[in-house]
């Protein structure tokens, strides 16, 4: 069984978007013979993140970490407890492919690393900016990214390093480091990259928009 594990706290505005790309990477997955359950981890939200879930026929769970690494570990837990042998992680303000779970499968690795990309610009990124993102990412088989809104690991290697550890940033980082130090194998592709937001009110601290603000610092 798949478990997908999507943190959230007040995403409403985005939330929906992610469970329809989710949704459909599970309908492919099904197709192929994989069970899926998909999860919202609601964390500290008073908007109508969890409505909007509800509205997707998604599983929630509601906590209050205020700690992007608190809700991805009660998110895997809860995964691991239902009898998931493999554990995918996106973001709430993010858009998988449609074979965004069969192809972290057919990795054959315990741990798949995707890239991402930028949907949408906004009006204020300048193209100085953009140019400056591009060049130093690596879009391509064989990079060294690692973002919580593309990453899948099997339950087994998940549960050897004892999970995520409870970080309020970079707890997909401190995830996948912990799995190297094993030995663990990894396989770093861009076959299925995850279309995400270049929003400046990014909910996590020094995540991706805190990432692209600070590229605009330097220019």
């Amino acid at each position: 069984m798949i478990a997908v594990v999507i943190p959230a706290h007040n995403e409403v505005r985005r939330l929906g978007r992610c469970l329809s790309s989710v949704t459909e990477a599970a309908r492919q997955a099904m197709q192929s013979g994989h069970q899926v359950e998909i999860l919202v981890v609601l964390d500290r939200c008073t908007d109508g993140s969890g409505a909007v879930a509800r509205r997707h026929g998604v599983h929630t769970l509601e906590v209050q970490a205020g700690n992007v690494g608190e809700a991805r570990r009660a998110g895997a837990a809860w995964g691991i407890e239902r009898g998931a042998s493999w554990l995918a992680c996106t973001d709430a303000d993010s858009q998988v492919p449609p074979h965004w779970l069969v192809s972290q499968l057919a990795c054959g690795t315990d741990v798949v690393c995707g890239t991402v990309h930028v949907q949408r610009w906004q009006p204020w990124h300048t193209a100085a900016l953009r140019q400056l993102y591009l060049s130093r990412y690596q879009a391509r088989e064989g990079h060294r990214h690692i973002h919580g809104a593309n990453l899948g690991v099997s339950a087994q290697a998940y549960q050897r390093i004892g999970g995520f550890r409870p970080l309020a940033a970079h707890e997909d980082v401190q995830l996948v480091r912990d799995l190297e130090a094993l030995g663990v194998p990894i396989s770093w592709t861009a076959r299925h990259s995850v279309a995400t937001s270049s929003r400046r009110d990014s909910r996590a601290r020094e995540g991706f928009g805190d990432y692209l603000a600070g590229l605009e610092a330097i220019l």
